[in-house]
């Protein structure tokens, strides 16, 4: 005989959970995005899973809302967390990303979250010629050349505060010109790889010959397409050039090594190709035990992500810091947030950009709250290539240039503390930035980089 009450009982709950899942809402902060018009690839959304849902029940998710998956971000089984497969979808012909349609995708049972493909582009303001007052943001108050407002990394040269070459940074950004005089010597070679492609994957991990990085826009091998990857070029000159050669520029760490993790084009990049290329460092670190202290990541303008968050807290537990472009639109990010350098993670430092008379750049973003520190980002002159593919030198603007400052102080203190947490590089360098007046109400504690400060402080620093 039919239990008539448990019957109801049961249509009740379906009824119940259904009702449940109509309301079910997006992550606000995405919400907040998509209504301030922050661009994504048209049709495209990322999809991450529970950790228990079946294959069928992923691709029925999906099915349900004119979607197919594109590609695995990260699989299941090559995380360290809990969580399941994170997938890059698209969706039919004729189908319209929307909060709503998020919000439909999120309320399904094999879903954690949902949410667009954004698009990052990188945090340059002016790039032009090289001329005079080359380096200032270099010098500082007590170097000679003298510049009030430079970082002061020539100053901790001079003083033998020397970097170390088993110091590494990533490069998250457009591609690196390996050859160029002053960066070549630094460039990182994976050891699982050897010099010469041979085709073939000789570290296992997913990638034929990833031997200097990886291009996760294009997904092949090659981290240096020519002369358009000259904001990369330049960002990693500032962290990194090599010093004391007798030619060019120096960088903040001149023997840092450095890896290059390429998601940006000449039309920006995707969450997608950030997560695979904050994910590539994080398991280079974690898998070849390779010392990356700090990424850096000169680029913005996207909405909030989950899954980019995800990635950067999973870099912070594995003791790397994610070092930011507060943005170039001049705006209050108290207000008006702006991401990657928006995340409220506790490694990641928001770098504002200072002109040569210390005050704020008229571009660059700013917020007492959400900016952690400012550096040189007017008229920096470093690294590129020529329209030959030669060595070259240029001046650009930008928090895009401001950030690499801190990139390099992060791995000039890791080399002489190479005990240091990422949590401990970090409140160094805010603990030794120099307390301006002119940046009040432009980031925390009116915080300016001051590498000069830097010193052996841990026990274990030798």
């Amino acid at each position: 005989m039919v239990n008539k009450k448990r019957v109801a009982l049961i249509v009740f709950v379906l009824l119940a959970t259904g009702a449940e899942q109509a309301v079910a809402k997006p992550n606000p902060a995405v919400e907040a995005s998509l209504k301030a018009g922050r661009p994504f690839v048209a049709g495209q959304l990322l999809v991450q899973f529970k950790p228990g849902a079946s294959e069928a029940a992923k691709n029925a998710a999906l099915s349900r809302q004119g979607a197919k998956a594109m590609q695995k971000l990260l699989a299941k089984a090559a995380r360290k967390d809990a969580k399941g497969d994170l997938v890059q979808a698209q969706l039919g012909k004729g189908k319209k990303l929307d909060a709503a349609l998020l919000a439909r995708l999120a309320a399904d049972p094999a879903v954690e979250f949902a949410e667009p493909n954004w698009i990052y582009r990188s945090q340059v303001a002016n790039p032009r010629d090289p001329g005079i007052n080359l380096l200032w943001g270099m010098q500082g108050a007590t170097a000679s050349p003298t510049s009030a407002y430079g970082s002061g990394a020539l100053a901790a040269w001079n003083a033998g505060m020397l970097c170390s070459n088993k110091i590494h940074v990533g490069i998250v950004d457009e591609g690196v010109m390996f050859t160029h005089g002053d960066l070549r010597a630094n460039m990182w070679i994976n050891p699982g790889e050897g010099t010469r492609a041979d085709r073939k994957d000789n570290d296992r991990n997913g990638l034929i010959d990833d031997i200097r990085g990886w291009d996760f826009a294009a997904n092949n091998a090659s981290v240096y397409d020519g002369p358009a990857d000259d904001h990369g070029t330049h960002v990693a000159g500032t962290v990194a050039a090599v010093a004391n050669n007798g030619a060019g520029v120096f960088g903040v760490c001149p023997s840092a090594k450095l890896i290059t993790a390429k998601f940006l084009g000449v039309k920006g990049g995707t969450t997608a190709s950030a997560v695979k290329a904050i994910n590539y460092l994080t398991q280079l670190k974690r898998m070849k035990k390779i010392n990356l202290v700090a990424t850096n990541n000169s680029w913005g303008g996207g909405g909030y992500s989950q899954a980019l968050y995800d990635a950067i807290r999973a870099a912070g537990n594995a003791n790397i810091l994610f070092v930011a472009a507060a943005g170039n639109s001049g705006i209050n990010l108290d207000k008006t947030p702006s991401y990657p350098a928006s995340y409220k993670l506790p490694n990641v430092i928001a770098v504002a950009a200072i002109a040569p008379n210390g005050k704020r750049a008229s571009f660059s973003n700013y917020g007492v709250k959400s900016v952690h520190i400012a550096a040189p980002g007017v008229n920096i002159v470093s690294t590129v290539p020529s329209k030959s593919n030669g060595s070259s030198y240029a001046y650009m603007s930008g928090t895009s240039m401001a950030a690499p400052h801190v990139a390099g102080a992060a791995a000039l203190y890791a080399s002489l503390n190479p005990c240091a947490t990422a949590a401990q590089i970090r409140e160094a360098l805010l603990r030794l930035a120099v307390r301006d007046p002119q940046l009040t109400g432009v980031v925390q504690l009116n915080r300016r980089l001051n590498v000069s400060k830097i010193r052996r402080e841990l026990a274990c620093g030798t």
